[in-house]
């Protein structure tokens, strides 16, 4: 498999849930530091429009959504497996609800004015006024949970998470999967703003978890200029594999639009490659990042035909 590019950056919760996978699987990566607000020019040159971080670049495929740019790394590197047999179905209930109600949670009860600072480095107003309304664009009808909401949310969360590490290591057993990454990124964000952090300080057995997988670190981490990034992409002359299984009610060649359905709902636009049950892959075309395939996951995104 081609080099790993990660399209990041550093204080982003979604984008530490792929970096500690990758540690997890003691992998070298390659480092593209995206923009925190828009434009993002290099970005929606490979992606079409997404514009959510982070995103996986493999080659000439660009991967969407963490969810499925976690299966991505484990197909890449099977061993240790990021989605144990012996955590089953759960460790899919459990991520997908950590990726959402938790994360949605943890967000506005850490963005208080005593964490600000913290998690901005004394960033310049601003900087801060383009960042909220940069977010707020991005889920325009979204009512988002009050701090006092949320951290009532968090408490009832924080308790049922305590219950569930027992004797194991790990939320569902001894070994990592899946679901404790999609976990760890709210409570790293959380941890990253101690004026806010005592939320956490009742729950001793989950801040040990929190720093069982923080111990994995990030891998091998190499930097590379967007620039870079997009000459790869341009020069690459094959991809993964890709096709539209029979029943899906489209056909390979379709024009097609993908989008999320939660927020930052921009559309992206391309040829239709791929689709299964798991997953949507579309093919288009950028004057800097030349061919590329563009793939989603199916679960919070749609796929519509389009006639453009």
């Amino acid at each position: 498999m081609n080099d790993l590019i990660l399209h990041h950056y550093d204080g982003s919760p979604f984008s530490e849930k792929i970096r500690l996978i990758l540690g997890f699987k003691g992998l070298g990566w390659k480092s593209v530091r995206v923009p925190v607000i828009l434009p993002k020019p290099d970005v929606v040159a490979l992606t079409g429009g997404y514009r959510r971080t982070p995103f996986l670049q493999v080659g000439g495929d660009i991967y969407c959504d963490t969810a499925l740019m976690g299966r991505v790394i484990d197909r890449a590197a099977p061993t240790p497996p990021l989605y144990p047999a012996s955590a089953g179905g759960q460790q899919h209930v459990l991520a997908q609800w950590a990726d959402s109600a938790l994360f949605w949670s943890a967000i506005p009860y850490t963005m208080q004015p005593s964490a600000v600072a913290h998690l901005f480095g004394g960033a310049p107003p601003e900087f801060l006024k383009e960042f909220r309304a940069d977010r707020a664009l991005m889920a325009p009808g979204m009512r988002r949970a009050t701090p006092a909401d949320a951290r009532a949310q968090l408490a009832s969360y924080f308790t049922w998470l305590e219950g569930m590490l027992g004797s194991g290591a790990f939320l569902l057993g001894a070994a990592p999967c899946i679901a404790d990454f999609s976990v760890a990124h709210s409570l790293w964000y959380i941890r990253r703003a101690p004026p806010v952090a005592t939320v956490l300080d009742p729950f001793p057995k989950l801040r040990a978890w929190s720093e069982r997988v923080a111990a994995f670190g990030h891998g091998r981490r190499e930097e590379l200029a967007a620039s870079e990034a997009l000459g790869i992409a341009a020069s690459a002359s094959s991809y993964a594999p890709a096709q539209v299984e029979a029943g899906q009610g489209f056909e390979a060649g379709m024009q097609v639009t993908v989008a999320a359905t939660d927020y930052a709902t921009d559309l992206v636009s391309g040829t239709l490659v791929g689709l299964t049950d798991d997953e949507v892959a579309i093919e288009r075309s950028d004057p800097r990042a030349g061919t590329v395939h563009v793939h989603f996951p199916r679960i919070g995104y749609q796929i519509k035909k389009s006639d453009a």
